[in-house]
């Protein structure tokens, strides 16, 4: 039997259903069925009836009501006592959910066998479900539902035997409804290459279509053994997931489907917030290589996926896969360029800050050079400070050259060193001769400290360029520098360690700190990269290149150590350390070892 009905039967049933005359046999004498009821698109009764049986019949099925309802029928027959906890409800409710929407939408009646539940017994119902019609210009939104009781079971766990597999109809029909919804989700996520919105979308998308509890994305990159949920869609009867970590290795189904690229339908997750739901987990890939994961809680009613729903879950899997793969080259490629251009404008920017460096020595050179050939000078004491201006200016010169020098041969992978035992004695005291004259004009205090021991302490490095480094940072201290001092110090920590092949007795750690002009928390990043000086605005009047700290990095760490730079802000002073391996132990006279490294 199948009717579409008009919406003014909707009234016409609830007003005169108790008044049509039955037949001995318990059936409705003119509209055939015992069960007659109408519900929304979200399986809410609207109006419900069931016609009384015979004493031996209301037993067997324990339909003890006339009238079961789920929400509002009190308010269509307020002279009844509704008990809103009786309720007839289907045991799949996914599938009588899309097909209550597949009548609704395609306004044809359709007829089936669907197991209900009530109280604690199952009913097997045939039912006629047929849509509302609407007004002129308006969308179906009820359903006429009649059928009668087939059979009954008292046990609820006989129900994965009772429930009937779905039809081929139905088989076609969700996999046509499926397939439309990849189609919709590829298209959706072809117009933007946002990995943000691309991951919402297709769970947004997925949760909303197929009414699923929870959908969530996990993205995945090989070296990492945790996986981070960045996008999730979920109900609001169970909590969010979003931003949850998960180990692959406690959960073999992530492993497993990453390994194999295929859909895995789990039945017990590990994990706790999975608990009592089946989870389906596809992997996400772009040319066999997985990218990401897809987990969907599936209905725990659910009999099971078909092959041809597990290869379109994989087809959808594939087409995110490679739209993240694209998006993600996207974001790496516009990074690129923008690294590009920031190299280019720092290039540009070193240029002019280099042209500028050299001409100032080089005017200076020139115009000392000058006065003494055109006997400017007045006597001979004058002369010689001319000549001594002269030199000053070329030996600032030569540092500019050899930091170039310096800079072509570490890009270039020709930097040489010549690595051995080093006293740490002499390097300090040869930057002392160097620098301590140069702290003094400025009036500023200049303590180097060596850590008291029996013997000599040796580093295994290049000495040249350790000194290299060592003035240099020195330099950038007193320059930097106004007022207060710098203080140069060192500590030996213990620990071995492989360097090149080779194994030391520990590390020695330089620490050079000033009370200079400081640098603020977020510039102390630009440090480090070449051809870039903090603030050109703030640092310019102190001249340089921008290469002596970068240069001084590539150095120690081809010496196998380290660099790091400590501020705590503008006008708080700064502290440069670094690190090269000790040759040999040496005696501590006193107590100032570190045992651990930092």
């Amino acid at each position: 039997m199948s009717i579409t009905v008009n919406s003014q039967l909707l009234n016409i049933l609830s007003q005169n259903l108790e008044s049509v005359p039955t037949n001995t046999d318990g059936s409705l004498a003119q509209l055939g069925p015992e069960l007659v009821y109408t519900q929304d698109g979200a399986a809410r009764y609207l109006t419900f009836y069931w016609q009384k049986t015979n004493p031996s019949e209301a037993q067997a099925t324990g339909c003890q009501l006339e009238q079961i309802v789920n929400t509002t029928t009190k308010a269509n027959h307020p002279n009844r006592e509704c008990n809103g906890n009786e309720a007839l409800t289907p045991v799949d409710r996914a599938a009588y959910l899309e097909r209550l929407q597949r009548i609704l939408t395609s306004l044809m009646p359709e007829r089936c066998q669907c197991w209900f539940s009530y109280y604690e017994q199952l009913l097997e119902l045939d039912l006629t479900i047929s849509p509302i019609m609407p007004t002129l210009g308006s969308t179906a939104t009820s359903v006429l539902v009649m059928g009668r009781v087939l059979q009954t079971t008292v046990n609820k766990q006989e129900i994965n035997v009772l429930s009937k597999p779905p039809t081929q109809l139905e088989l076609a029909l969700r996999s046509q409804k499926h397939q439309k919804l990849v189609t919709q989700i590829t298209r959706n996520i072809r117009r933007t290459l946002d990995l943000n919105i691309i991951w919402q979308q297709t769970v947004d998308s997925l949760g909303q279509a197929l009414r699923l509890e929870r959908c969530i994305i996990f993205p995945y990159q090989p070296k990492n053994q945790k996986v981070v949920a960045i996008a999730e869609y979920h109900s609001r009867e169970v909590s969010s997931m979003r931003g949850i970590e998960i180990d692959i290795a406690t959960e073999p189904a992530f492993a497993q489907a990453l390994a194999t690229l295929e859909p895995i339908l789990v039945q017990e997750p590990q994990h706790p917030q999975f608990q009592h739901q089946k989870i389906l987990v596809v992997a996400t890939c772009h040319q066999d290589q997985p990218n990401g994961l897809i987990a969907i809680a599936v209905n725990t009613d659910c009999l099971g996926l078909t092959n041809d729903e597990l290869e379109l879950a994989k087809e959808g899997a594939d087409q995110l896969g490679t739209a993240i793969a694209h998006a993600t080259l996207y974001k790496e490629l516009e990074a690129a360029r923008q690294q590009a251009e920031e190299a280019s404008r720092l290039k540009s920017e070193f240029l002019a800050n280099v042209s500028h460096e050299i001409r100032t020595p080089l005017n200076g050179m020139i115009g000392f050079l000058k006065l003494i050939l055109d006997g400017m000078a007045d006597d001979p004491e004058e002369q010689q400070n001319f000549l001594e201006e002269a030199h000053k200016s070329s030996i600032h010169l030569l540092d500019i050259m050899n930091d170039i020098l310096d800079f072509h041969k570490i890009e270039a992978g020709k930097m040489e060193l010549d690595l051995g035992p080093v006293k740490l004695d002499d390097l300090f005291s040869d930057v002392d001769n160097f620098m301590r004259l140069q702290a003094s004009q400025k009036d500023l205090g200049f303590l180097m400290q060596m850590p008291e021991t029996s013997d000599e302490i040796l580093v295994y490095s290049d000495y040249q360029r350790l000194k290299q480094v060592m003035l240099n940072l020195v330099n950038n201290a007193i320059k930097f520098t106004h007022e207060g001092g710098i203080t140069i110090s060192t500590d030996v920590i213990r620990k071995k360690v492989i360097c090149q092949d080779q194994e030391f007795p520990g590390m020695v750690r330089v620490r050079v700190a000033d009370t200079g002009i400081g640098v603020s928390l977020d510039k102390q990043d630009k440090l480090f990269q070449l051809f870039s000086q903090v603030d050109s605005s703030r640092t310019r009047q102190y001249g340089g290149t921008g290469l002596g700290l970068a240069i001084s990095q590539k150095l120690v760490e081809a010496m196998s150590g380290e660099v790091h730079f400590y501020s705590l802000g503008e006008g708080l002073g700064s502290t440069v350390t670094f690190t090269v391996p000790l040759y040999q132990q040496p005696v501590m006279v006193t107590a100032v070892e570190i045992n651990t490294q930092n």
